[in-house]
């Protein structure tokens, strides 16, 4: 049971409810109030902290790698991923006119990619004369190769840089939101889960049978998590496993790195390494929601850490975790209606920390 003083503050009606305080909601949050002052925001989060992808991710400000980015091109054409590209750009830019690089620890050492094939260097030109009106660029992505002996690199044919990417303390960055949502007074409630929804002239959020918050529309930012939701839609959970070393003397290291499209990356942290991805060694292992790590990947990203990032250097391991993205049968983000006064912005490919802030932005304008 529950009494008049609860039921008069904390589950009183809303304008609005979002499901989910990770980078989505939050951004999402943040927009609609800057949009409509006078709407009533409430945040809902089953987790004592946001939990997801948006606090377990590897920090990494990005818009996607030369070899991400020709595998799109040629999976869903140069239009969408051109779109795809733009809003991430967009998302980037939005954080740094937001907050402080101090505030967040936004790094832009650059970005790098290692390739072992001549294949796409030959497709440079055509990708950096197509990003030339989003970077504003010359050439987005050059070839360096001489940073490949200075970073201490092992089995690396070429180097390719992009000087408009960078890194970020995604904790900060989370923290630094959460201030923001409550200097614009949006509200949360931490710990609760959701167990049902019941769309009438209104929408009714149930948390237990005597008890639910009402409001006039709900928006779903709840990414892998939405199936239990919203059934019809297709969405794949991707486990990425991260794994970060102690400090290491010596350090040459310095940026963000991508490999095999994207599928590892790593970075510095300080003097340390932050290493995930591999998941396309184990696909159907990774298609989970499980906050695990597995034996098998652990041991494939230290092979490659020894192999390829610090070869001939000693190395242990501090920390070891995992955190659970989106897919779908394309990389387009799912933002749209889904019925009268539900809506949903969902299934961000692994791109959340650039995607968001475009996408909350997006959400505003459709409610």
């Amino acid at each position: 049971m529950n009494s008049i003083w609860e039921l008069d503050t904390f589950y009183r009606k809303r304008d609005i409810i979002i499901i989910g305080a990770g980078f989505s909601g939050l951004w999402t949050a943040i927009s609609i109030k800057e949009k409509y002052p006078e709407k009533s925001v409430l945040i809902i989060e089953r987790n004592s902290i946001p939990l997801g992808a948006s606090t377990r991710n590897a920090g990494f400000a990005c818009f996607g790698s030369l070899t991400e980015i020709i595998a799109d091109s040629e999976k869903m054409g140069w239009e969408k991923t051109l779109e795809l590209v733009t809003m991430r750009f967009i998302g980037l830019q939005k954080i740094q006119h937001y907050f402080k690089h101090d505030e967040i620890d936004f790094e832009l050492n650059g970005a790098y990619e290692i390739v072992n094939n001549e294949d796409p260097l030959s497709h440079i030109e055509v990708v950096n004369e197509k990003l030339k009106t989003i970077t504003g660029l010359d050439q987005t992505y050059t070839l360096k190769q001489n940073k490949i002996q200075e970073f201490g690199l092992g089995k690396s044919e070429f180097l390719i840089e992009n000087p408009c990417e960078g890194s970020l303390h995604s904790g900060k960055l989370l923290q630094k939101l959460l201030e923001k949502c409550h200097e614009l007074k949006i509200e949360f409630l931490f710990g609760t889960e959701v167990q049902n929804i019941e769309e009438t002239d209104k929408v009714e959020v149930q948390f237990s049978t005597d008890l639910s918050v009402i409001a006039e529309q709900l928006i779903y930012c709840t990414n892998a998590f939405t199936s239990k939701f919203l059934k019809e839609e297709t969405i794949v959970p991707a486990r990425g496993q991260v794994l970060l070393t102690e400090p290491i003397e010596g350090l040459k290291l310095k940026g963000t790195f991508h490999y095999d499209e994207g599928y590892y990356y790593f970075r510095n942290i300080g003097n340390r390494i932050l290493l995930g991805g591999g998941r396309n060694q184990d696909f159907k292992t990774e298609e989970t929601t499980a906050f695990e790590t597995t034996e098998f990947l652990q041991n494939h990203l230290e092979n490659f850490l020894r192999e390829i990032i610090l070869p001939h250097k000693d190395f242990k391991i501090a920390l070891r975790w995992s955190g659970i993205m989106a897919m779908g049968e394309e990389k387009s983000p799912i933002v749209k209606q889904v019925s009268e006064r539900q809506f949903c912005a969902v299934r961000l490919s692994g791109m959340g920390v650039a995607l968001a802030p475009k996408i909350g932005e997006i959400i505003a304008e459709m409610i």
